[in-house]
């Protein structure tokens, strides 16, 4: 996959003469295999006004890649995949719809979390306080039907502190997958507030942001970890040769250019700037990233800092030896590869977090 990334990059550089309808073409059919490459047909439209990212998902993003969208550690995220819905419902109090169209139908849900954010509770009148109360979370079934049994499906419950506020996750897994199955089953979510014996409770003494009347970082928030099966060399992306794509001629003199041909396997730089390619847009972080791609000789006899596989060893002495025609010296290649994360806005203006794999050379060696 390295490899298709690293064409692609080449054939967004300006050829050294190209017609201007060359130029053109060329960079459209090389964004578009980009875009195959990211898991896309067309880029995601800009919002149409700014918005701010929710915060769960800006700091998910920090934990889980460095400044460069590179991955940490392979093993934080649940699948490749999260995405972030906010509510539908225009600031009603207690009932909430996500609409989840973008998520693919390859897509497996692995986990789904209602965020609710719990206000500062209201002052009390008279002697009685209440110290925790309990809140249930219900699938609405039949809107016309909620104070009936078939009507709405208990999807979890505990009970919460009236001390304090903040951020209350509510697992709601089996609930998603049926609207994801089924788009018109989805008739939103309906949350209760009660005693501690089930006694109802009014005025209730507990109150979560809404989605009309609150700052935007306490907004009711769906987050889904999901896997789209997609897994490195393993994406169907169709194979670019070199003959199909329009790379830069070396200049400078020969002499150079034999020098750098001389020069031993190893890493170099390759920075891929997203606001370059137009996408900065859309995507939120990171601004870009370094690919790295390797480069240089694997010379007889081949060292163990040049990292050579068994293949490539027994390659190098056959091609030294000149014991088969047509074997060429081995080739310096990545042997290491690196996943990195993008945090963008989907075509809806949810905020979603994706895991590549293998898209950044860690290291190089002879194979």
């Amino acid at each position: 996959m390295l490899g298709t990334v690293l064409l692609l990059l080449l054939a967004l550089a300006k050829p050294a003469c190209p017609s201007p309808a060359g130029a053109a073409s060329r960079r459209a059919e090389a964004l578009k295999r980009l875009l195959e490459v990211f898991g896309m047909e067309d880029p995601p439209p800009p919002p149409a006004h700014f918005k701010q990212p929710p915060q769960y998902m800006v700091d998910l993003f920090n934990t889980v890649a460095n400044a460069d969208g590179v991955t940490k550690n392979p093993d934080i995220l649940e699948g490749n995949t999260v995405r972030s819905f906010l509510d539908k419902t225009h600031g009603e109090k207690m009932r909430f719809l996500f609409i989840l169209s973008s998520v693919a139908k390859n897509e497996k849900i692995l986990t789904a979390e209602l965020h609710l954010f719990r206000l500062w509770p209201r002052a009390t009148d008279g002697p009685k306080r209440h110290h925790f109360c309990q809140v249930s979370v219900y699938q609405v079934l039949d809107k016309s039907e909620l104070d009936t049994p078939g009507g709405k499906k208990l999807l979890a419950a505990r009970l919460v502190s009236l001390q304090g506020s903040g951020w209350e996750v509510f697992a709601i897994t089996q609930a998603v997958r049926d609207w994801t199955e089924d788009e018109s089953s989805n008739q939103g979510l309906l949350v209760t507030v009660q005693g501690l014996g089930g006694s109802p409770l009014d005025p209730p003494p507990l109150q979560f942001a809404s989605s009309r009347d609150h700052h935007e970082s306490k907004k009711p928030m769906l987050v889904l970890f999901t896997d789209d099966g997609r897994r490195g060399a393993s994406l169907p992306v169709a194979p670019i040769l070199p003959a199909q794509l329009s790379v830069p001629k070396l200049t400078g003199p020969r002499n150079a250019r034999s020098l750098d041909r001389l020069q031993p396997c190893q890493r170099h730089p390759l920075s891929v700037d997203f606001e370059e390619i137009g996408w900065s847009g859309w995507i939120i972080s990171p601004r870009g990233y370094n690919a790295y791609h390797c480069k240089g000789s694997c010379p007889f006899p081949l060292g163990e800092n040049m990292r050579p596989t068994n293949h490539a060893t027994v390659q190098s002495i056959i091609n030294a030896l000149k014991l088969s025609e047509g074997v060429s010296s081995p080739c310096c290649v990545p042997d290491k590869l690196y996943s990195i994360n993008l945090l963008y806005f989907d075509d809806d203006e949810n905020v979603v977090l994706k895991q590549y794999d293998d898209m950044v050379a860690g290291s190089c060696g002879c194979h």
